[in-house]
């Protein structure tokens, strides 16, 4: 059975669906089954549109109508049209909603910390559930622009920095690189792009404006729980076509040989290999791409 990949994967269900008390009546001990409890909090975790909040939960119409309305009826939701939009209609959380959630997040925190405390090696069991959650989200995954200062922007940056200080053979040193200042990639001069699983940052992209005639691609980062997905690939059309609609031509970048992953990438994507074009003392190789 230990070579079984079917048998290993139907255990993982049965234990997650135990574990998460799928079938409690009473989840967490709060009077109703998950169902209702997973609609609770997606609104308040700002999922308001009711459309949004059946492709999110995977619901079907009737399904979501039924939960919806047992939350009307406690009082806890009210349903109506969006003030933007009446064809659309949105939930949002009563007052007796709001401490129905936040009790909800705080027995789900405990718990949570009760899983991760059994295992001896706590970040080997968080990189497992990072891998296995990235995995079964990856086809709703987002790719939004956000501000780089954004505080999932400066972990994912803060990730990205501590990696190259493990594999470049010189260390890594942000001070000392050619690092873009935040207003260069902020609209109309450029962008910075995040890819969010279920709200979870796992990868980002920067675009780099310059007054020299072209803009780089900057901080071109993936988790490691997402590698090999296609999510870089993403993150990089994204990117360019962000920057064709600032009017932007022609892009460079620049890598290191340690990282061949990334140089592979670019090459692929039909980067042409340049000179090199800066002063920054950590890449050794260039490219560059007509838009």
């Amino acid at each position: 059975m230990l070579t079984d990949s079917i048998a290993r994967t139907r255990r993982f269900h049965r234990a997650v669906t135990t574990e998460a008390g799928v079938l409690d009546a009473s989840f967490l001990g709060r009077r109703r089954p998950l169902g209702p409890a997973r609609v609770l909090n997606a609104i308040g975790r700002g999922i308001t549109d009711i459309a949004e909040i059946r492709s999110y939960l995977r619901l079907d119409s009737g399904l979501a109508s039924r939960l919806l309305r047992g939350l009307e009826e406690e009082g806890l939701v009210q349903t109506g049209p969006s003030p933007e939009d009446g064809r659309r209609r949105i939930a949002t959380l009563t007052p007796a909603g709001d401490a129905e959630y936040a009790a909800y997040e705080a027995l789900s925190d405990v718990q949570a910390a009760e899983i991760i405390a059994r295992h001896p090696r706590p970040e080997v069991l968080l990189e497992a559930m990072d891998i296995v959650a990235t995995a079964l989200s990856y086809p709703r995954s987002t790719l939004e622009e956000v501000d780089p200062g954004d505080p999932r922007a400066i972990a994912c940056l803060e990730a990205y920095y501590a990696e190259l200080a493990r594999r470049l053979r010189q260390g890594f040193d942000v001070t000392l690189s050619a690092d873009p200042e935040a207003g260069a990639m902020r609209p109309p001069r450029g962008s910075f792009l995040l890819a969010l699983s279920d709200g979870m940052p796992i990868g980002c992209v920067g675009l780099k404006g310059t007054e020299k005639g072209y803009a780089e691609i900057k901080r071109m980062w993936v988790a490691p729980s997402a590698r090999g997905m296609g999510l870089a690939g993403r993150m990089m059309a994204e990117v360019e076509a962000r920057a064709r609609e600032l009017g932007i031509t022609l892009l460079r970048l620049d890598s290191n040989s340690a990282l061949p992953e990334a140089v592979g990438l670019y090459r692929k994507l039909g980067w042409q290999e340049i000179p090199r074009f800066n002063e920054d003392p950590y890449p050794d190789v260039f490219f560059e791409k007509a838009l």
